[in-house]
């Protein structure tokens, strides 16, 4: 129910890395920086001959303004529309053609383009992205065609899915200044009056090599990649960038709280407290440490706190899950949502979330239980460590939210020294009622479409 493709988990990370401990190591890791600014990193893992190749612009839905919200997705959209050496509709087809799979995705802090190809046939989507970079040309036709999909993707992803819906009334509720507060995929209004001149502004204001990171991992050498780089993508020109305005979110002061109507089978109820992150330049701060085990504490197994109380033992709700997001560019939130049991109600939920917060608050954890949490997350993380595209994943959204993939390991070193005390305080101190807000769908009856025909 929290769970959102576009915002990807430190654990699933952190402890990613640490599973890769029998593979690659940081000595096989190469950061270089070309004269126009791009950054490239470079991890080598030849224990099979495939390569990840991944391009990160950072800017995403963050970024943009009022009236145009989206527009970084609709840009994800439109870079596959052509340059002027490649039509549109053509760069996915070169890139099956040499047996590679492909696609991108847009998040709140970022926008990024990966392939996945045999490692002979690197250059050549090497060659493809870099002239996308800097070349994109696509007609007004191209476009009109293209936001009527996103459009319709809005439409059956949001509009028609309940929690969508709620998910997104809570953080447009819980966030007052942050541009968090707008849905990825922009507001419907903002997509239905958006114009292709809008998304080449975009383009032109953000996708710079001085605004990119190209991320390689795989069977490959790092000085061989780094001359494919410089020959590709350094002929691309830097330019200067818009100026970010921080948009820091003030102090919340109590709870807020919102409604949504909307055709669903049971009622769900979301509870979202306002939370620090870690901040880069400050990895020995313990609190976002504490917030992320705390997630595992309440949610992290299947006998988990939330799931064994509210779940198996009083039945008030379907299912339960907590999310939160230790690194990332904006300001973070310590998500709990449930679905309503049959017959059971959202205050019976809410009471008994509190109830066991409360317990957690008073009485805290053990040594053991923490323990157990930490192998438990280890050993279900190992066995990405043959994962290819999923270190250039981990590498690639660390650097977007302002960390070196040097400092994963710290990272790991600190969470292993948080003690249940820690865990209780952060509970204590962030799990409040000044700084919460709550969201609830209140069921509608489904409407008909029709009896079937005899």
């Amino acid at each position: 129910m929290l769970s959102n493709l576009l915002r990807i988990s430190f654990l699933f990370f952190a402890f990613t890395q640490l599973a890769w401990a029998a593979g690659p190591s940081s000595g096989d890791t190469h950061e270089y920086q070309l004269s126009n600014g791009l950054k490239l990193i470079v991890r080598e893992d030849h224990r099979a001959p495939t390569v990840a190749h991944m391009v990160w612009y950072r800017a995403g839905s963050m970024d943009e303004v009022n009236g145009k919200t989206g527009v970084a997705h609709v840009l994800e959209h439109m870079m596959f529309k052509g340059t002027d050496k490649v039509k549109a509709g053509e760069f996915s087809r070169l890139v099956a053609a040499v047996g590679g799979r492909e696609n991108a995705f847009t998040s709140r802090d970022y926008t990024a383009y990966f392939q996945q190809i045999e490692k002979s046939k690197l250059e050549d989507v090497i060659k493809l992205e870099a002239d996308r970079m800097s070349n994109l040309n696509f007609d007004d036709a191209e476009f009109l065609k293209e936001i009527q999909v996103i459009i319709e993707e809005r439409r059956l992803r949001t509009e028609d899915n309940p929690s969508s819906l709620l998910n997104e009334s809570l953080m447009a509720t819980a966030y007052m200044s942050s541009p968090y507060r707008h849905p990825v995929i922009g507001w419907m209004n903002d997509l239905q009056n958006m114009k292709a001149s809008d998304a080449r502004d975009w383009y032109r204001s953000w996708y710079a090599p001085n605004n990119a990171t190209v991320v390689i991992t795989g069977d490959v050498d790092a000085k061989i990649v780094l001359g494919l780089v410089e020959k590709y993508y350094g002929v691309a020109s830097a330019h200067e960038l818009p100026v970010r305005k921080p948009q820091i979110e003030p102090p919340q002061k109590g709870i807020k709280q919102t409604q949504v109507k909307a055709p669903a089978d049971s009622a769900q109820l979301s509870m979202a407290w306002k939370v620090p992150r870690l901040e880069p330049g400050k990895l020995d701060e313990p609190e976002p440490y504490a917030l992320e085990l705390l997630t595992a504490v309440l949610d992290g197994y299947d006998n988990a706190r939330l799931n064994r109380v509210l779940v198996k033992q009083e039945k008030v709700v379907n299912d339960v899950g907590v999310g939160y997001d230790m690194i990332s560019r904006g300001p973070e939130l310590f998500l709990i949502g449930t679905t309503m049991a049959k017959g059971k109600t959202v205050a019976q939920a809410q009471a008994s979330i509190r109830k066991a917060l409360d317990e957690l608050k008073q009485k805290g954890i053990l040594e053991s239980e923490l323990k157990r949490i930490k192998v438990r997350i280890l050993s279900e993380q190992i066995y990405k460590r043959d994962s290819i595209f999923g270190q250039a994943m981990e590498i690639g959204s660390t650097d977007m939210a302002g960390f070196s993939w040097k400092d994963i390991d710290y990272m790991l070193e600190k969470m292993q020294t948080i003690t249940p005390e820690q865990v209780q305080a952060v509970a204590k101190k962030y799990l409040v009622d000044d700084g919460l807000t709550i969201a609830v769908l209140d069921p509608q009856a489904r409407q008909a479409v029709g009896k079937e025909g005899k």
